[in-house]
């Protein structure tokens, strides 16, 4: 491992400013080059403000650069999915054991702190507009653009690391390298940010613990906490169709479909018609590559390697976890930079496919299933087999929110639990008996079964 090798990070949003910290932790100079501006110097206008939500994949790679308790302080605490119906009526469901929480973060807060703490680390020089350019594979060259005047300079690395997002300049580079696989997937929905400020009292208005869900079958609204108590609300709609962002063309047609799907939100409000007609309507992509490195030279992470659609709150958890299996690999292969980005490749990128087919389910989940009886009963019978049989069953929520299970497996280990449960659902009188010792037995026995005929 040699410390005076130069290494470039492309993109200093959350992936790329953690993962400077990671590599001045071990003694690397690092340059970290942002085509934005220094929201530092400003207000933070990083481009989109929606609220994230931080787990244990995301606390575990903060902890590993000291960085936890500084995130705390502006996280919440969220506990429970709190669903709304079209009638006001609110039901809720826990995430997980007691105790067991997501939490919500602002994606610019949380970035200027990581930018923060990267500044103060002598090891580490931040950059700020400059836009990657083009790449030299043979030499490592990096050609930027600098500044509104478009001034051109070289920089040459022993490492380049692309972390800028999901239309990543770096990962366009390697686009044009022979066998590379690349495909992107825009989603028929987008997404539109709106606001429930502070109360008169400068309280929260509604409950903070809990991640707001107003699920209407083909949309869906959600709104997370915010330290200033207000809310950030997301209409998650289709772009066209008969109710669609395309089809809303009026003041009166807004009007009557937010009264209609969101009665209950609109008192809390004040500004909802400004907010959708002047906030900016935004897609949803999904990216898949591979491989994630170009030989012992480059190497993607984050959304610059797989962008994935924000519903299981998985995006930057992913990406910070790639940051810390990135290190382990680092350590356990003791810094040979070629097996370490060939193991990251092989090891992440079915990992990531495991999360992108989860999050896609999941929006399904969330805008749909979260208001069936049918499933919110399921998920209650899985919890209580759960704190009966820990050892023989984690709900496919708990693996992939509250565990570092690789999402590939968790992905396989619901897809079977799943089958599981749509066989105990099938008995007629499951409302009436769903928590009896017959239905744990039973559910016992349908597991027993199933792992014997694995």
């Amino acid at each position: 491992m040699n410390k005076e090798e130069r290494i470039a990070i492309i993109g200093g949003g959350l992936v790329g400013s953690l993962l400077s910290l990671y590599f001045a932790k071990k003694g690397f100079d690092v340059d970290v080059y942002e085509r934005r501006k220094d929201e530092r110097k400003s207000s933070y206008g990083g481009g989109r403000s929606i609220n994230l939500a931080l787990s244990d994949r995301g606390w575990k790679a903060l902890e590993g650069v000291g960085m936890g308790d500084d995130v705390r302080k502006m996280a919440i605490p969220m506990q429970k999915r709190i669903m709304h119906d079209v009638e006001g009526n609110i039901t809720h469901q826990a995430y997980g054991k007691n105790g067991q929480a997501i939490f919500s973060v602002p994606r610019g807060g949380l970035n200027l702190i990581l930018l923060e703490r990267a500044d103060e680390h002598p090891n580490v020089s931040l950059f700020f507009e400059e836009r990657c350019k083009d790449i030299d594979l043979n030499t490592n060259t990096i050609t930027f653009e600098r500044g509104p005047n478009k001034e051109i300079h070289h920089e040459k690395y022993d490492r380049i690391f692309g972390t800028d997002g999901a239309f990543s300049s770096v990962r366009m580079r390697l686009m044009k390298n022979d066998r590379f696989n690349y495909q992107q997937t825009y989603l028929s929905h987008g997404y539109k940010e709106l606001e429930i400020p502070a109360g008169k009292d400068g309280d929260f208005q509604m409950d903070p613990n809990g991640l707001h869900i107003w699920p209407r079958g083909e949309y869906m609204m959600i709104a997370l906490p915010n330290p200033d108590k207000s809310f950030t609300c997301t209409l998650f709609f289709p772009f066209e169709g008969k109710t669609s962002f395309s089809s809303l063309n009026s003041n009166e047609q807004i009007s009557a479909f937010f009264h209609e799907q969101f009665a209950d939100a609109l008192p809390l409000m004040p500004n909802w018609m400004e907010d959708y007609k002047n906030n900016p309507t935004s897609s949803l992509v999904t990216v898949s590559t591979y491989p994630w490195h170009f030989e012992d030279k480059v190497c993607l992470l984050g959304d610059a390697s797989h962008a994935i659609v924000p519903f299981y709150g998985q995006g930057m958890n992913s990406g910070f976890e790639d940051c810390t299996v990135f290190n382990e690999l680092f350590e356990a292969m003791d810094g040979d930079w070629a097996e370490v980005f060939e193991a990251f490749t092989k090891k992440r990128q079915p990992e990531a496919e495991g999360i992108k087919e989860l999050a896609l389910r999941n929006y399904i989940e969330m805008r749909d299933k979260t208001a069936d009886p049918m499933f919110l009963l399921q998920k209650k019978i899985e919890g209580k087999f759960s704190s009966l049989y820990p050892d023989l069953w984690t709900p496919l929520y708990s693996l992939v929110t509250f565990s570092h299970v690789p999402y590939n497996e968790a992905l396989q280990r619901g897809d079977f639990q799943d089958a599981i449960m749509k066989r105990v659902m099938n008995r007629e009188d499951i409302f009436e008996v769903w928590d009896s010792a017959e239905i744990m037995e039973n559910i016992k026995t349908e597991l027993e079964k199933s792992t014997t005929m694995a």
